[in-house]
């Protein structure tokens, strides 16, 4: 059995994927480096009302300030999924799932340069945050949001059975059953006629059983006639006497 060959590689949908990944990457660390030189450590900015501040912010843990104090595992993890993203990106062939990917990658790529750039340390290095919104009690940057907006998209493309090519999963009709039932029907279409012709040799018994009016011609017609076999009797009978007893006619001629 030949092996199937494998498709070749979307270089369309890779160069999107990494373009995404370094306007994300590189418009995070922009807004970094302004955060850092121009706002003040943990003041607050409103920017629109209450619903959009800045906050400079430094985040040892995890994505919106969460897991503070173990950086390094992040910082592992963060390498960890990185390489995964760069050999699953192979896999993909269509230009949305590429928007995915390299949302994903951009967003990773800008928090692990913190992690391994900033201040205290290489791999400890703390993240730069200063976005605070009403709905989140944490503060988050642009990597943040990159890696969120690709998980919406993600779900989004999930539900809607988008493949990696870019194409929608239909479901296929089992044509199994559709058989079987086909083949039922005409199953019980011809026990259907089977029943209706043993009915209609039952009524109508010149299908299996001889009329009894031509058996009764038959018979009469083979056997002989009492009528007829009575008159030939009595024709003998005058005979006999026209003879006489010695064989001669009673009018005495010889």
């Amino acid at each position: 059995m030949e092996a199937k060959p494998s498709r070749k590689v979307s270089v369309r949908a890779i160069i999107l994927l990494v373009a995404i990944a370094l306007v994300v990457l590189a418009i995070d660390q922009l807004a970094k480096w302004w955060v850092v030189t121009t706002l003040p450590y943990r003041v607050p900015k409103n920017i629109i009302g209450n619903l959009l501040i800045f906050e400079y912010d430094r985040n040892p843990g995890a994505a919106f300030s969460i897991g503070t104090g173990s950086t390094w595992i992040f910082s592992i993890v963060a390498v960890a999924v990185l390489i995964f993203v760069i050999w699953y990106a192979r896999r993909i062939r269509s230009m949305v799932w590429a928007l995915v990917f390299g949302l994903v990658l951009g967003g990773l790529l800008g928090n692990l340069s913190d992690r391994l750039f900033r201040p205290p340390g290489f791999g400890v290095g703390e993240v730069v945050d200063f976005l605070r919104i009403p709905l989140l009690p944490a503060i988050f940057n642009l990597a943040d949001s990159a890696i969120v907006a690709a998980m919406i998209l993600f779900l989004l493309l999930t539900v809607l059975g988008v493949g990696l090519d870019g194409k929608r999963a239909t479901k296929t009709v089992d044509s199994a059953p559709t058989s079987s039932a086909g083949g039922q029907a005409e199953s019980n279409e011809h026990l259907g006629d089977a029943t209706t012709e043993q009915s209609a040799d039952a009524e109508d018994p010149s299908g299996s059983a001889p009329d009894v009016d031509t058996v009764g011609e038959t018979e009469g017609a083979s056997a002989p006639d009492a009528g007829d076999t009575g008159a030939r009797r009595d024709r003998s009978e005058s005979r006999g006497a026209q003879l006489g007893e010695v064989g001669h006619p009673v009018d005495g001629r010889v």
